[in-house]
């Protein structure tokens, strides 16, 4: 689901793409994006799955200061024909689903001040860049965004984004995967995040729940702040495979007037990885590095 960024400027073209403009970069702004890189790549390894780390050194994102789209794209293209456009303000929900269908991911252009490390209100280039685009260099993932971007138009036209957005929201931004060394995180919001990094995978608060398709669609979720639910995928090829085999139509129809499941509840049905304590409390602890990754809902 299309994060919902700050309207600076009216469309600039009919698909809300706009150049990056690369060269006017400062260098106090690749400063930034270099402290936060080595932060994170010092952090990841044995915590983020291998395809992400693998992505990172496939699209070569080691080199330092803020990627070039056009450079990134080519890399990407020749892995999986994906390419990363830059955008502005606001992009509405049909045109977003439009350049995932068509393999193009939209990233904001701008990167956050030096006294925003730690937080964030709305998601930069570092967020977009360094938290999704390595995953589409992996083949299977990459197939699932453009999965996604196609059931989106069909859900737009339907008008239940709300629930596909959940979709996303518990995969694409805060997705945790199962594996033989114990649970890796996946999702953008947690990968490109120091303090959820830890959060997701050791603490004790959030529930860390077996991926349910139909419950996740009907569960709430924080937009500003650490989860308190997780869904564990057990693979990305599992999650392209129910993503493909599942008819949404009926899906939307059978949880239309059911009511939503809040944040943190459990019910008898769930596979339950870590059941939560519900001990963290916004405030008690700095949601530092905390990106508001928001979505329609």
């Amino acid at each position: 689901m299309a994060p919902i960024r700050v309207d600076r400027t009216k469309a600039p073209s009919s698909d809300w793409t706009v150049s990056q403009n690369w060269s006017r970069y400062t260098a106090a702004e690749h400063t930034v994006w270099d402290r936060l890189f080595d932060r994170q790549t010092r952090l990841l390894p044995n915590r983020a799955t291998p395809e992400f780390i693998a992505g990172l050194n496939i699209l070569q994102m080691s080199k330092p200061g803020i990627p070039d789209f056009e450079e990134l794209s080519d890399r990407l293209m020749k892995a999986t024909g994906w390419q990363v456009v830059a955008v502005e303000g606001l992009v509405p929900d049909e045109i977003f689903y439009d350049h995932l269908a068509n393999r193009r991911f939209v990233a904001g252009n701008f990167i956050r001040k030096p006294d925003q490390l730690d937080y964030l209100q709305e998601p930069d280039v570092f967020h977009d860049v360094f938290g999704h685009v390595p995953l589409l260099a992996h083949p299977v993932f990459a197939d699932y965004m453009q999965a996604f971007g196609i059931g989106g138009q069909r859900a737009t036209a339907m008008g239940v984004v709300d629930r596909l957005a959940r979709l996303y929201w518990y995969t694409v931004e805060f997705g945790l995967v199962r594996s033989d060394a114990g649970l890796r995180i996946y999702g953008a919001g947690i990968v490109s995040s120091y303090g959820e990094t830890l959060f997701a995978l050791k603490d004790a608060s959030p529930n860390r729940l077996g991926f349910d398709l139909k419950r996740l669609m009907r569960t709430r979720y924080r937009i500003d702040d650490y989860q308190q639910n997780y869904f564990v995928i057990d693979s990305f090829d599992d999650l392209l495979r129910q993503t493909l085999e599942t008819d949404f139509g009926p899906l939307y129809a059978e949880i239309e007037g059911q009511p939503d499941i809040e944040i943190a509840s459990l019910l008898p049905t769930d596979t339950i990885y870590t059941r939560g304590t519900q001990s963290y409390v916004r405030g008690n602890t700095p949601a530092d590095d905390q990106i508001a990754t928001r979505v329609h809902e």
